[in-house]
């Protein structure tokens, strides 16, 4: 496995990105965990219950130990405030990140923030070879935020992805990878 090298602290112009932690958990849960429109287009349930964040960070604690998944909560750095969470999951290099943000905090160019620090980050690490993500086809606004972030589209993948908070019915996706 090769591991990443990545700090537990990325700071921007108006985010500070920190390894999640177990006392997120209830920050998890109320900023966007626990909202269906902020779960919509990701890859784990709508969590119905404090409890369930605190299982995800029992996940995300032992991935970040092990270098295959490396999670961060998303703070404003004005007020400390949690406002989403951004993740990097790593294949021996080929990594490929996904974000969720509290619809509180949609549309004010913050995702987009936070996507590009963690691009930058990733493309000064010696073994990653690709960086790449996916979006629902119907996922008009992030494709905008991963474009604007200098991703392009590769393919158009047809009943790629079953999003469990959609029916869990097979969706079109398409595959972005970060230019050269």
């Amino acid at each position: 496995m090769i591991r990443l090298n990545l700090p537990e602290k990325i700071g921007t112009v108006r985010l500070v990105l920190q390894r999640l932690r177990y006392e997120d958990a209830e920050e998890i849960f109320y900023s966007y965990a626990s909202k269906p429109e902020a779960t919509r287009y990701l890859a784990f349930a709508t969590h119905q219950t404090v409890e369930d964040a605190r299982s995800f960070l029992t996940y995300a604690v032992e991935a970040w130990e092990t270098g295959t998944d490396y999670a961060y909560g998303i703070r404003l750095k004005a007020d400390n405030r949690f406002i989403g969470s951004i993740g990097i999951m790593n294949e021996n290099g080929k990594v490929h990140f996904g974000y969720c943000l509290s619809p509180n905090y949609w549309n004010k160019g913050l995702t987009t923030e936070a996507c590009q620090a963690v691009i930058e980050l990733l493309k000064t690490q010696k073994h990653v070879h690709r960086i790449w993500t996916f979006i629902d086809a119907e996922n008009a606004a992030s494709g905008k935020v991963i474009m604007k972030c200098g991703l392009v589209e590769e393919a158009r993948l047809k009943n790629w992805f079953r999003f469990v908070n959609q029916d869990n019915k097979p969706k079109d996706c398409i595959l972005y990878i970060l230019k050269e």
